[in-house]
């Protein structure tokens, strides 16, 4: 018997079994697709979820932090105006070098935390930065440059949380 012999004659019904397999085969191949996307979709949101709530945590540590380091700047402002005002003659007392111990420490503590002062000495005056206490005419500076500070000013990275008290030229 030749090959052609041997291959048993199609019938009908065996045509529509493998219509039907090949439609049921496609079929699942779109489902198995439909779920493929939503599965990428929701992978997606998920990492979006994620990615806002690190940024939301971030933006909370940010703002607990300015708000906890806002209470500690008038204290550092209220010891250096003392140290600035103390007499030379009392420099070398044990006290005076006990609150320059404290000042050092809360300098390295708004450090830490990401908190700098904010530079006046020969800027001009940034509304968003700066508080003007006075407008002076003052030979030697140009009109709206920093003339000198009165109180300091300090950022954290880029929030202000106390704008620097200074007077500008006029």
């Amino acid at each position: 018997m030749t090959d052609e012999q041997m291959q048993e004659p199609e019938m009908p019904g065996d045509a529509q079994a493998v219509e039907s397999v090949l439609s049921d085969l496609e079929k699942c191949r779109a489902e198995a697709a439909e779920y493929l996307d939503q599965w990428r979709r929701s992978a997606a949101e998920l990492s979006n979820a994620r990615k806002r709530m690190q940024r939301e945590q971030a933006e909370l540590n940010i703002s607990a932090t300015a708000r906890v380091m806002g209470q500690v700047l008038p204290i550092m402002d209220d010891i250096n105006r003392a140290l600035d005002a103390l007499p030379s003659n009392q420099e070398a007392r044990d006290w005076a070098k006990g609150f320059r111990l404290i000042q050092a420490k809360l300098q390295a503590l708004l450090k830490s935390e990401g908190v700098s002062p904010i530079v006046t000495e020969g800027q001009l005056f940034d509304p968003t930065l700066h508080e003007a206490v006075s407008y002076e005419e003052q030979p030697g500076f140009s009109e709206g440059q920093i003339i000198g500070e009165v109180a300091s000013g300090y950022k954290l990275g880029d929030r202000v949380l106390k704008p620097s008290m200074v007077r500008v030229a006029r």
